[in-house]
């Protein structure tokens, strides 16, 4: 037996399947939420500046990019110094395929969701008080799962 024999034979994990569904929702909240609060940076250069500037209010990293633009490299760079630094400063990140379900979520007009600002999404704390969102704990505890099975950067689709 092969090792791609041993893998098709593998279902998915009923707890995995309970944190894909928990991500999926938790992330849909704190989406929200962060709007509400006013904590949302979105745009991959408005992003790269806030990093720069002020990395511990950051908490949570969404990186959206659409089958079309996994042919982008400078937009491929991008992401991948943004993981490296969410890493080195832990904070959590998660993968997104649907830019245009992000738009709907969040929001945002068709015009900036056409100029690719939503290729990448900061959520930060509103103050120095840790902001203490359920959405946010449960995804923190879906990107610790993940990596605890060295998925360090894990997808989710959005909710319809």
């Amino acid at each position: 037996m092969t090792l791609e024999e041993i893998r098709g034979q593998d279902t998915v994990p009923e707890s995995t399947a309970r944190w894909v569904g928990a991500g999926r929702r938790s992330l849909h909240e704190l989406l929200l939420s962060a709007q509400r609060q006013g904590c949302l940076t979105a745009g991959v250069y408005e992003s790269a500046k806030v990093l720069n500037v002020d990395p511990d209010n950051v908490t949570f990293c969404v990186l959206a990019a659409d089958e079309e633009d996994e042919g982008d490299i400078a937009l491929q760079i991008h992401f991948t110094l943004i993981q490296a630094f969410c890493c080195e400063n832990d904070i959590d990140i998660v993968r997104v395929g649907d830019v245009q379900r992000l738009a709907a979520i969040v929001g945002a007009g068709d015009e900036e969701a056409a100029s690719g600002d939503l290729h990448c999404i900061l959520i930060s704390n509103p103050n120095e008080d840790a902001w203490k969102d359920p959405a946010l704990e449960k995804l923190s505890l879906f990107c610790e799962e993940s990596r605890s099975v060295n998925d360090w950067v894990p997808s989710i689709t959005l909710p319809e």
